[in-house]
C-alpha cells in the first residue's frame, strides 16, 4: 500500500514537472532569443545560447522608440485602471446594495453584461465618430476612454457577488455607531472586499495592457503607440528576419505587466487571510 502511494507520488510529480517545463518554454525561448545574437539564430538554433548579447534591448530604445509606447502604455493603462475601478466599484455595490423601482435591476445587469459579451469591434465605428466629434482622436484618451468601456462591465459583474456576500448587519452595525454613507464604504466595505478588488484590477489591467485593436483604429502618430503596437511596427519587411528585436520587445513588454500581477496577487493573498470578523 506504501509502496503503490509512493509510485503515485512520483508519477504526479513527474506529470506536474512535464506540465511546468511545457508551460515555461515559450517564456525561456522568448527570453532565450532575445540575448542571442543574430548571427546565432540562422540556421540550426541551440538550445542554449551560445553567445549573450544586449544589442536587441539597446536597439530597441535607441532606434524603435519603444521607450515612449512603454510610457504610453503605461499612462493609458493606468489612467483607464483607475477609471474602470472608481465607476466599477460604485456601480456595483449601488446594484448588489439598492433596490430599484420596475424590476429595472435585472435589465440594467444584463444590459452591462451584453456590453462585455460584444466584441471590441462592435464599438469601433460608434467610438470613432464619437471621439472626432469631440475632436480628441489620435491622442491616448481615446484608447483610454475605450478601455475603461470595456473594463467596467467586467467590474461591476466580478464585485456585484463579492457585495451580495457581505452581511447586511456589519453596515447596520456601523450605521447605528454614526457612519455615515461615504464612511462606511470606504471605510468597512472596501477593505472586505479587497480581495475581489484586486483579482479584477489583475484582470483590467492585462487588458488594457494587451489592447491593440483601439490603438491601431484611434491613434495615427508614432508618438502614441503602445506597446502591443510598437511591437507590431517591429514585424515589418525590414526587421521580419530579426527575432532577437522582436523577442525582446516581448521580454520588456511582459515585465510591467508581471511586477503588477505579483504584486496584486500579494494583495489578494493577504486580503484573503486578514478575515472579516473581529474577535
Amino acid at each position: 500500500m506504501k509502496t503503490k502511494k509512493k509510485v503515485m507520488a512520483v508519477v504526479k510529480a513527474v506529470i506536474c514537472a512535464v506540465m511546468l517545463v511545457v508551460s515555461l518554454f515559450p517564456i525561456y525561448w522568448l527570453a532565450a532569443m532575445a540575448i542571442r545574437p543574430t548571427e546565432e539564430m540562422r540556421g540550426h538554433i541551440p538550445l542554449l545560447p551560445q553567445t549573450l548579447t544586449m544589442e536587441h534591448f539597446m536597439q530597441l530604445f535607441t532606434d524603435e522608440g519603444f521607450g515612449q509606447a512603454i510610457v504610453n502604455s503605461l499612462q493609458t493603462t493606468f489612467g483607464s485602471l483607475v477609471i474602470s475601478l472608481a465607476v466599477g466599484i460604485c456601480a456595483a455595490y449601488i446594484l448588489a446594495r439598492r433596490r430599484f423601482r420596475f424590476g429595472l435591476k435585472k435589465p440594467m445587469t444584463y444590459w452591462v453584461l451584453l456590453v462585455r459579451v460584444l466584441p471590441p469591434v462592435a464599438f469601433t465605428i460608434p467610438l470613432y465618430i464619437m471621439f472626432n466629434k469631440v475632436g480628441i482622436l489620435n491622442t491616448k484618451l481615446p484608447v483610454m476612454l475605450a478601455c475603461v468601456l470595456i473594463n467596467v462591465p467586467l467590474i461591476i459583474w466580478f464585485l456585484i457577488s463579492f457585495f451580495q456576500d457581505l452581511p447586511e448587519e456589519i453596515e447596520e452595525s456601523a450605521k447605528v455607531d454614526g457612519a455615515t454613507e461615504w464612511q462606511l464604504f470606504r471605510k468597512i466595505v472596501l477593505p472586505l472586499v479587497a480581495p475581489g478588488i484586486a483579482a479584477v484590477a489583475m484582470l483590467s489591467f492585462m487588458y488594457a495592457w494587451n489592447e491593440y485593436t483601439y490603438t491601431v483604429i484611434f491613434t495615427r502618430s508614432p508618438a502614441n503607440n503602445t506597446v502591443p503596437l510598437a511591437l507590431a511596427l517591429l514585424n515589418t519587411e525590414d526587421s521580419l528576419t530579426n527575432f532577437g528585436l522582436v523577442a525582446a520587445g516581448g521580454v520588456i513588454s511582459v515585465i510591467p505587466i508581471t511586477l503588477f500581477v505579483i504584486f496584486a496577487q500579494n494583495y489578494l493573498i493577504s486580503g484573503l487571510s486578514s478575515g472579516a470578523v473581529k474577535e
